[in-house]
């Protein structure tokens, strides 16, 4: 079966078409020639995140890597050369980040909240593994570490906010504007607002801050995405596509129901912790506690346009400006 990719460069749009068996020379090669780069970085995902498929091999079977590419779309930005020639390429790559402004706000519909939010009895640890779900607005990210790492839930999102910014201010080369898709002073000012979504660049940012690890499990396909591994304490946090929530462990004697002895810091090295988390996110899986941002039903909040997909907001996004989207009903 074909690997289908989508490529969104300076010079335009492309599809490329890899066999089954390309490898990731191969991958590389093809878009060199389709876009005309010698030079080249390359962001995908939402919100949009470095992809460096170098580091897997270069004779690496795209096949063996663990990178899920058929129907992916994947953003090219031109890397300056010192030829002349290449100087028009660079100025367009930059006007295609900046035109690609904060991560789009989106919201859930009621039909993706829990009606029973199942438990996981852990016999060997003594308790219960339970789900502590956050309010659907845009800081859920940061409410659900908040609860894990700060006494004061009620200010986490301005707190954990601002440490982001500060961190992101400290040091420009790490977090330039390639990584952020925008100004690095503008992005500190957006993230600074109540209504921006966090992700991926907030939580390695924050998991250092707080030297724990941060362990995000994908409830669609139960994928553990580990920030800040080696650390001796890990925070277990749930990714249902464009809502966080976090993981509670609650005492033997305790009401799950009551979240005053909720324990939310474990052991990185207790990997039955970790397990009954996967085995919890599993149980969410099986009631669709999750959003399919490449297929879901989408609407702009400002203007009542709809489409599907992630991709489609994206597009819509950059025609129009706008960034409140909504999961349509």
């Amino acid at each position: 079966m074909p690997i289908r990719i989508r490529l969104r460069a300076p010079n335009g749009q492309h599809t490329l078409s890899l066999d089954d068996n390309a490898a990731v020379s191969d991958l590389l090669s093809s878009i060199s020639n389709a876009t005309g780069l010698p030079l080249f970085d390359l962001k995908w995902n939402f919100p949009p995140q470095p992809l460096d498929p170098a580091l897997y091999g270069l004779s690496t079977l795209l096949k063996d890597t663990d990178l899920k590419l058929n129907g992916a779309q994947i953003i090219v930005i031109a890397i300056a050369t010192g030829d002349p020639s290449e100087k028009k390429a660079e100025e367009e790559a930059q006007a295609a980040q900046q035109s690609q402004s904060a991560p789009l706000s989106l919201k859930r519909k009621q039909a993706s909240v829990l009606k029973d939010t199942p438990e996981v009895h852990v016999p060997d640890r003594g308790g219960t593994m339970v789900l502590r779900v956050m309010p659907d607005d845009n800081s859920c990210m940061f409410r659900a570490l908040g609860s894990a790492v700060l006494t004061d839930t009620l200010d986490s999102m301005t707190e954990l906010r601002s440490l982001v910014a500060q961190a992101i201010q400290r040091d420009p080369d790490m977090y330039n504007e390639a990584v952020l898709q925008r100004a690095p002073d503008d992005y500190c000012k957006w993230i600074s607002y109540s209504d921006s979504w966090g992700g991926g660049i907030e939580l390695s940012i924050l998991s250092q801050e707080f030297d724990i690890e941060i362990a995000s499990i994908n409830v669609q396909d139960l994928r553990v995405d580990r920030f800040n591994e080696g650390k001796k304490k890990r925070c277990i946090l749930v990714y249902s596509g464009i809502h966080y929530d976090t993981i509670a462990f609650v005492p033997s004697g305790s009401s799950t129901y009551d979240p005053e002895n909720d324990i939310k810091l474990f052991d990185t090295q207790d990997d039955v912790m970790l397990e009954a988390a996967r085995q919890l996110c599993g149980e969410l899986k099986k009631q669709h506690y999750f959003t399919d941002t490449q297929k879901f039903d989408i609407k702009c909040n400002t203007c009542g346009w709809q489409g599907a997909g992630e991709r489609g907001a994206v597009k819509h996004a950059e025609e129009t400006g706008h960034t409140d989207f909504g999961e349509a009903n």
